[in-house]
C-alpha cells in the first residue's frame, strides 16, 4: 500500500496489528504514530478532533474496563492508495465492570459488548473515524435501563452538547459499491427507514441478526420487527447512504460494509411506536454501520451498531 510501512501488506493487517499494539499491548504512545493530528473521531455523542483527545479516551476506557480484551471479528476494507482506504473493523470486547466508572458503582457482572469503527487510513495513519459502541448493551449486562443511563450522562454533561464534525481531508472519496447485491441491501435498509412495507427482499428467510443491546433476532419475520420498532418510533426526514463496501473472496462469505445517517423525528409515526416512549416531537439523529454477510446474495448474518443511549439522549435533551 502506498506510503505505509512496509510491514503492512494489506489494509486487514494494518487494523489488525495497530489495534493490538495499542489495545493489547498497551502501547498508547503509538497512538502517535499511527493517528494523523489533526483526527476527527466521530461517535453517535460525540466529537473529538485531536491525538490528545485519542489518547485521553484510550487512557479512559482502559481504566473504566482494566481487564478488558478485543476480539476482531472482522475487517472489510474498500478504497485505494489514490482516494484513500477506509477499513470497517468489527470488535467484539470481553469485559467485567469491576471499577466505578461512567457505567456507575461496580456490579461486578461480565460484558460483552460490540463495537464497530469505520477508519479512513492514508500514509500509514488514520485520518478520519466514525465509531459506533453498543452502550446499550453494556448498561444491560450490569442491570441499568438504557434509558436510565442516558439521563445520568445529560445530567453529567450538562445536556446534549455534540458538536458538528469536521469534514474528511481533502483527497478521500467514501466508497459506494456499486454491486448489485449491496445496493440492494443499502436500498432495503432505506425503504425500512421510511416504513415502506416492501418485505425484506435482500434478506435469506433463515437471517441471523445481533442489534443494539446484543440482542439476537432469527428469521424475516423478527428482523422486519426489529427495524419496524426503531423507525416506528421516528419519522426520517433523511437518510443518507455515507459509505458502502462490497468484499469477496478469502474463503469467507461475500461481506457488506454500511454506515448510514438518518435524521428524523420523535414521533412515534409507525404500527409499532413506542420504542424511545412517548412522542416528544423532537429532532435526533441516528448514526448507523451495518456488517452484513451475504449467500447467494441474500444476507444471512447482520450486525446493525446503533447506540440506543445516545438517542435516548436526544429524546430526552431540552432543545431549543
Amino acid at each position: 500500500m502506498k506510503g505505509f510501512d512496509a510491514e503492512f501488506k494489506n489494509l486487514d493487517q494494518y487494523i489488525r496489528v495497530i489495534t493490538d499494539r495499542i489495545w493489547k499491548d498497551r502501547r498508547i504512545d503509538d497512538i502517535g504514530l499511527y493517528y494523523n493530528d489533526p483526527c476527527v473521531v466521530e461517535t453517535p455523542s460525540s466529537v473529538s478532533t485531536s491525538v490528545r483527545e485519542v489518547v485521553q479516551d484510550t487512557h479512559a476506557t482502559m481504566a473504566e474496563f482494566p481487564g478488558r480484551h478485543l476480539l476482531t471479528e472482522d475487517v472489510i476494507q474498500s478504497g485505494d492508495d489514490d482516494g484513500g482506504y477506509l477499513s470497517s473493523h468489527r470488535i467484539v470486547s470481553t469485559m467485567t465492570h469491576q471499577v466505578a466508572n461512567t457505567f456507575g458503582a461496580p456490579s461486578g457482572r461480565g460484558i460483552h459488548v460490540r463495537t464497530i469503527a469505520d477508519c479512513v487510513c492514508r500514509n500509514n495513519r488514520v485520518i478520519h473515524e466514525w465509531l459506533v459502541r453498543d452502550e446499550a448493551a453494556i448498561a444491560i449486562c450490569i442491570g441499568i435501563q438504557p434509558r436510565v443511563l442516558a439521563q445520568t450522562w445529560l445530567n453529567q454533561r450538562g445536556g446534549w452538547n455534540k458538536p458538528q464534525a469536521g469534514p474528511v481531508p481533502d483527497g478521500y472519496r467514501s466508497h459506494l459499491s456499486d454491486a448489485p447485491a449491496a445496493l440492494a441491501y443499502a436500498s432495503q435498509i432505506e425503504q425500512l427507514a421510511h416504513q415502506k412495507n416492501t418485505g425484506l427482499h435482500a434478506y435469506d428467510e433463515a437471517v441471523h441478526h445481533i442489534g443494539p443491546g446484543n440482542v439476537t433476532f432469527y428469521g424475516q419475520r423478527e428482523v422486519h420487527g426489529f427495524w419496524q420498532t426503531l423507525f416506528g418510533s421516528l419519522h426520517v426526514t433523511r437518510f443518507d447512504v455515507e459509505h458502502l463496501a462490497y468484499q469477496t473472496g478469502g474463503g469467507r462469505a461475500d461481506r457488506v460494509a454500511l454506515r448510514w445517517r438518518a435524521q428524523a423525528l420523535h414521533t412515534n409515526s409507525g404500527a409499532s411506536a413506542g420504542r424511545y416512549g412517548s412522542a416528544t416531537g423532537r429532532s435526533v439523529e441516528v448514526m448507523g454501520i451495518n456488517h452484513a454477510e451475504l449467500v447467494d446474495a441474500k444476507v444471512v448474518r447482520e450486525w446493525v451498531l446503533i447506540d440506543d443511549v445516545a438517542l435516548w439522549m436526544q429524546v430526552f435533551a431540552v432543545q431549543n
